[in-house]
């Protein structure tokens, strides 16, 4: 069976396009079979890219599928340097044409099995991690996070109560000695840790 967190689903391909209006911009995203929410973007993402502020500097979408949490940080950020990283091949793919497709310029997609493929750090890292593949996955990537951040330097998640965002808020406590709750909207909590 193929999830969309392995390198190559092998389901036939089905490509599909969806518009999202995000605080005042129009985008468009291309999306294919094996990907992640591939109707719309996903309650949670949508949640996460609605509810940051303002971001400076380089910024790391950790797990980006199809791309719509960084394209639209990018596109509403257009000062940042924004990197997209997903194990999935088909989602790397389809992210690069999605930034493409949207006039996103600040954007660097990389096909990486969670930070392998990464350098340098990061002044804030954004993810809505793929939860159903266990802490023994998603707990190391929490850890890492804290390694490729800056000083000062900020990490948001977006995870559903019902998978474990309880008990992701203690693994992050015990990584950055803080991790608050900023927003609980249609059972997801927004978590921030900040380095």
């Amino acid at each position: 069976m193929s999830h969309y967190y392995t390198p190559d689903p092998d389901l036939p391909h089905d490509i599909a396009v969806f518009r999202y209006g995000v605080k005042g911009r129009d985008l468009q995203f291309f999306t294919d079979a094996g990907i992640f929410s591939r109707q719309k973007v996903d309650y949670g993402s949508n949640l996460l890219i609605n509810f940051l502020p303002l971001l400076e500097g380089r910024v790391l979408d950790l797990g980006c599928g199809y791309g719509p949490i960084g394209i639209s940080l990018a596109a509403l950020n257009p000062h940042i340097d924004m990197t997209m990283v997903d194990i999935n091949r088909r989602g790397v793919a389809l992210a690069k044409k999605n930034a493409r497709a949207n006039g996103v310029k600040n954007v660097q997609v990389l096909e990486s099995d969670g930070f392998t493929e990464v350098s340098g750090s990061f002044s804030t890292i954004v993810s809505n991690p793929p939860i159903r593949t266990g802490k023994k996955v998603i707990y190391p990537l929490f850890e890492q996070s804290y390694e490729y951040l800056d000083a000062g330097g900020s990490l948001w998640l977006v995870i559903q109560k019902k998978q474990g965002a309880p008990s992701a808020v203690a693994k992050l406590e015990s990584i950055f000695a803080n991790c608050s709750v900023e927003d609980k909207t249609g059972g997801y909590w927004l978590l921030h840790s900040i380095k």
